[in-house]
Order: C-alpha cells, then structure tokens, then sequence
C-alpha cells in the first residue's frame, strides 16, 4: 500500500488515526502497532512471518544483552546474534538472486535462482537498518532494553516510516513512546496534517509530473514488458538524454523527499518527531555537502554504525580513506542488488576522497563553480544509479551522455515541460521554505493553500494511472 493512493488517502489513513485517536491512552501503541501490521501486509500478507521473526529476534536479543550485563561475552553473543539474524533475511530477499547471478557470470556456474528471493519484502531495508540499530544502541548503553513487545514492535512496524524512512533510531522515539497521556497536541496535528499535504503534493505534483519527461525517452515498464514506447534512448539526441537526465534526477528527489515528509507529517499526527531527511541537497556546493544533505539518516546511520566503529578519522588518513571505502561500498549495496550500484557507491567514495584530500578547501572558497561541479557529478551520478532499468542501459547512457550524436531534439519535449522543470527547480532552493515560515502567519491563507494542494494531488491521482513510488525496491 502506498501513500499516493485513493486507498490509503480515504481508507486505511483516517480509519487508523480515527481509532489510534479514540482508543484509551494505555492502547495507544497496541492501536498502532495492529494498524501497522495490516498496512506492512497489506497485498503482501506471505511476508508478514517475515517482519514477525525480526521483531522477536531483536525483541529477546534486547532483553537478554540487558540480562547477561556483567557477561560481556554473552551480551557480545545476543548482539552478533540480534545483527546475523537481521541481516540474513535482507541478504536472503535482496540479494540472493544476484549472488547466484553473479557466481554463474565469473564462474561459469549454473545454479538456479531462488523464487523466495525474487520478490522484495515491502521496507526491508529500512526497518533491517532500525532494528539493528536498537540492538547496537542497547549493547552500548545507549538506550535500556523495551521490555514491552507490543511498544516494540510499534517501533519496528509503525507504517509513516515503514516504507521510505527516515530511518528512526529507537532512542529517537523511545521517550514517546511512553507518554501515555497528552502524546500529541492540536498544533502538532496541525503541522503533520501541512507536512503530509506538501510531501503529497511533492510526490504526486512534481515527482509523477516531471517523470513524464524520462518515460518519454526511455518508455514505460511493467516488469520486463513495454507498456508504452518511448523515443527510445538509442534514438535519442545527447541534449535530449541529458534533459532526461535532469528529469530523472529532479523526479528522484521529489519522490524520495516526498514521501519522507509523509512519513514525518504522519509522525507528527501520531505523536512522534521523526528525523528529517533531506535538507535542499541540490544547492549543495560540494559532495561532501551533499550527502550531509541527501538522505541524512540513512549517511547518519552509516556514520554511526560502521565509520566511526571502524575508526572514523582517528587513526590516520589512509585507515580514514578505507574506512570511507567500506562504507561507501555497503551504501551502494544497500541501495540495490546489482553491479551498477556497487559502482555508484564507489564513484561517490573517489569523490569524497578527493575532496577529502585536497579539493574540499578550493569548494568552500568558490561561489558559482562548486554548484556546477557538485550538480553535473551528482547527474552522473544518478545516471550509473538509473542504469540498470529497463529502456535504459548502462553502457549506451553513458555513449549517449559524453559522446555527442544526434537524433530526436530536445527543443519539443523542453517546450512541453518547461513550466513544470522551472518549478521542480525553483522548488529545489529555499523559496518553499520561505514561503512556508511565511505562510505559518497567515493562519487562513494556510489552510486555503493546503486544501488546495490537497485537492489538486487528490485530483492527479483519480486522473493518472499509477506511478509507484521509486525507493520501495530499494
């Protein structure tokens, strides 16, 4: 079940606030934690044993890290145990298949693929990543070990964050958890009801929009098969892929971003203050800045959990640079199961390594240029990371983008979508938030706006055929 649909606008949402608002304050979490249940299984009910198993693992490998307190051994044993289990089931479902694929490729095998692992449960990645994150915090004292499974598993399964992040520590939420009375209040409804509506519209006005643009080029997929033909890349002038280019990137960002301040406005209407994700990671002036801006708690994550136990920059510069390598490899892991995203994790730690070493200074004393710089190498980033779907092709992109031929012009498709390009991109600057501190003075020119978007989001997806949302394979 996604976000941008009639089903979730006008169904599951307002039954499940609806009941989570009018049970007692002492089933509040039990409240949630079943409407988080049925949206997890929701047309994927086979995986609901699945998010079961992880909740109970890391549930019992918590209480017994807390129990075994002066047996370092045994608090080291629940916590390997607690991590293995967590991730063998996403290395069973996400990467599996492309093991097997890769073996029979180098080594001239012919294993079978695994049917199990060919279909992604919904949000694996993201709540694999939290319930790890709880067992690591418990294992350092961080956070006391939650001995009831119920407000555990709301944790765990609780549906604004379940599928797109952010990713939400346990000691994040761990304080509301327990507030049993006065979680929320009518302004924090207010403001997550806003930042619902502007993540809708993100998604569904901007996003849904401006992929248009890239579909035209490459076509539209259901699967493997062509449901409608687009120019097709090989037919396609360098200006044109490089317009799609922009499209796609713009499309990625609204997507993503959108459906996070979903999740972050739903939190709100729930009680909870969830992490921001994105922070405007497109007027970045560097790539290092950059991914202090993209997708902070998944960086945050990373940054916690594996750079800084490695080491971080504490033992000199190369251990520094092998430690940026292990952890830019696992974040291209992380974000799909091919070789493609291998590559662009790596591309991205050169680029970190070189501003690292020499180049970052230079950035920060430019004005114009490092935007240039930072804006092309993320495109080209982002083409390596769109590479493997279908109507694309890795190889042929990349001739398409560096070599100059011709083919169909871009001066069409630019005049067809250059209102809604000179929009994604001023949306993309500080303006929205502006106008938004703006708008929160003007209490009826808000609620205007926000019906308004609300309406016309609403409208766009009774209209438009379903557009899924980008991150829920990943």
């Amino acid at each position: 079940m996604l976000f941008s649909t009639i089903l979730f606008l006008f169904r599951f949402l307002p039954i499940s606030l609806g009941l989570y608002y009018l049970v007692p304050y002492k089933f509040k979490n039990l409240a949630l934690f079943l409407c988080s249940l049925v949206f997890y299984s929701w047309g994927e009910v086979r995986f609901f044993p699945i998010m079961v198993v992880l909740i109970l693992i890391n549930y019992f490998s918590g209480l017994a890290i807390e129990r075994f307190d002066h047996s370092p051994s045994m608090r080291k044993f629940f916590l390997i145990f607690s991590v293995v289990g967590s991730l063998s089931m996403l290395v069973f479902f996400k990467y599996t298949n492309f093991i097997i694929s890769s073996l029979n490729s180098f080594l001239g095998l012919s294993l079978g693929m695994v049917e199990a692992a060919t279909v992604l449960p919904l949000g694996i990645s993201f709540y694999t990543f939290q319930t790890m994150s709880y067992s690591i915090d418990v294992y350092r004292r961080d956070v006391k070990a939650e001995h009831n499974i119920i407000d555990f598993g709301a944790y765990v399964v609780m549906f604004p964050q379940l599928i797109a992040g952010p990713i939400v520590k346990y000691r994040d939420v761990a304080e509301q958890l327990h507030v049993f009375k006065d979680r929320y209040t009518l302004k924090q409804i207010e403001e997550g009801i806003c930042l619902f509506v502007f993540g809708l519209a993100k998604k569904v006005l901007i996003a849904d929009t401006i992929s248009h643009l890239w579909y035209d080029i490459i076509g539209t997929y259901s699967g493997t098969t062509m449901t409608q033909a687009g120019v097709g890349l090989a037919n396609a002038s360098t200006p044109l892929v490089w317009l799609g280019l922009l499209a796609y990137s713009l499309q990625l960002y609204f997507d993503f971003s959108g459906y996070s301040l979903m999740g972050i406005g739903m939190g709100k209407m729930l009680g909870f203050d969830f992490p921001m994700n994105f922070n405007m990671p497109y007027i970045s002036r560097s790539i290092t800045d950059f991914w202090r801006r993209w997708h902070m708690t998944l960086s945050g994550w990373f940054r916690e959990y594996v750079y800084i136990p490695l080491g971080g920059n504490r033992r000199g510069l190369k251990r520094q640079i092998f430690n940026m390598f292990v952890v830019w490899t696992l974040t291209g892991i992380w974000h799909g199961a091919d070789w493609n995203f291998v590559l662009w994790g790596v591309y991205y730690f050169v680029l970190l390594t070189i501003e690292k070493v020499f180049l970052l200074d230079k950035l920060k004393a430019g004005k114009v240029w490092p935007h240039i710089y930072t804006l092309l190498l993320v495109a080209v980033g982002w083409a390596l990371f769109v590479g493997n779907e279908q109507g694309v092709g890795l190889s042929l992109l990349f001739q398409k983008l560096f070599i100059p031929s011709g083919g169909v012009s871009c001066l069409y498709f630019l005049r067809n979508y250059a209102v809604i390009l000179i929009v994604a991109i001023l949306c993309c600057t500080p303006l929205p938030i502006k106008f938004y501190e703006w708008l929160k003075k003007h209490t009826a020119l808000k609620i205007v706006v926000v019906f308004a978007l609300l309406f016309m989001s609403i409208a766009y997806i009774v209209a438009s055929t379903n557009s899924p949302f980008l991150y829920f394979r990943f």
